[in-house]
């Protein structure tokens, strides 16, 4: 386990994000009064840090009501633009919750292959079984050898049986087999893992619809939850994988990763504002503790480059 605490390797993975704000907001805000000029400068930076143009937009027009024409400093504008960025993360700041009795809550997880998906089941794998649930994962990205073979690997890590099948074989298929697996053995979780294709998107919705069908067949009202997990350095590009995906099943949260490798992790509070998902965790590195439950103050500060 890496030595360093997780609010530490927070801010270390957010500094990327940081620098790029802390040193743009100094910039606009040396002895300088907070006019139209200086918050047209403010509300591009915070755009091209990828916060989205309706984030950056009210988080100026609340900087302008209480401190127009006032002579305010680099410090004190980050430190009220960290106030409001909570407030808009605070409310999706929602860790995922195994419902007991559910014997098991099944999680499909779905996103665009190299987002980390196949990682993001290991480590959240690793972190129920940790709470002490019995935790079971299935390989349903059939197509691609190199996931199962990570997720066997996860699951050995973290001492879950994995549920896999034959290369490039029915995941839809395999996913009823799991749930039955689960069910019969009172597996408290089950996770599944789903192929991420988007170059043939009609497939890979008929592919989910189908593994969601089936699934229904075994318990109504599963999959309980169902997760879309987002790497942070595509940016804005996530806004259009949460709505492709969405359009697709019915995506109840949120996993962000690759924080660490970014400059966008702006890209978080826009999506916040714009769809209101609920995060349930954030990844900022390669360990099975680099995965946590969101935490929107620290985030906040941490973006703008402030001590917690």
């Amino acid at each position: 386990m890496n030595g360093t605490s997780w609010l530490g390797r927070l801010k270390a993975g957010l500094s990327k994000s940081s620098s790029k704000l802390v040193g743009g907001i100094s910039g606009i805000f040396t002895k300088r009064r907070l006019d139209a000029a200086a918050l047209e400068e403010l509300e591009e930076l915070l755009i091209t840090a990828d916060l989205g143009p309706a984030t950056a937009a009210r988080l100026t027009a609340n900087l302008a009501a209480t401190r127009f024409d006032k002579e305010v400093s680099d410090h004190e504008v980050r430190a009220a633009l960290a106030e409001d960025i909570a407030a808009i993360l605070d409310p999706v700041a929602v860790p995922l919750e195994i419902v007991p009795g559910r014997r098991p809550h099944v999680v499909l997880v779905v996103g665009v292959n190299g987002s980390g998906k196949t990682t993001t089941i290991g480590k959240l794998a690793q972190h129920y079984k940790n709470e002490g649930h019995n935790v079971m994962l299935a390989a349903g990205d059939t197509f691609r050898a190199a996931a199962v073979s990570q997720l066997q690997i996860w699951g050995e890590r973290a001492g879950c049986r994995v549920i896999s099948g034959k290369q490039g074989g029915d995941a839809a298929g395999l996913a009823f087999e799991a749930v039955q697996t689960a069910k019969a053995e009172g597996a408290d979780v089950l996770l599944i893992d789903t192929a991420g294709r988007l170059q043939n998107r009609t497939d890979l919705m008929a592919g989910l619809e189908k593994i969601n069908r089936v699934i229904k067949k075994l318990d109504p009202d599963a999959p309980h939850d169902c997760i879309l997990v987002l790497d942070a350095t595509v940016g804005q590009n996530a806004h259009s994988q949460v709505e492709i995906f969405r359009d697709m099943v019915a995506v109840t949260g949120l996993v962000v990763t690759k924080l660490d490798g970014s400059a966008k992790g702006g890209v978080l509070v826009a999506l916040a504002e714009k769809f209101g998902l609920p995060v349930h965790a954030i990844g900022v590195g390669e360990g099975a503790d680099d995965l946590r439950p969101f935490e929107a103050a620290a985030y906040a500060r941490d973006l703008m480059g402030l001590d917690a």
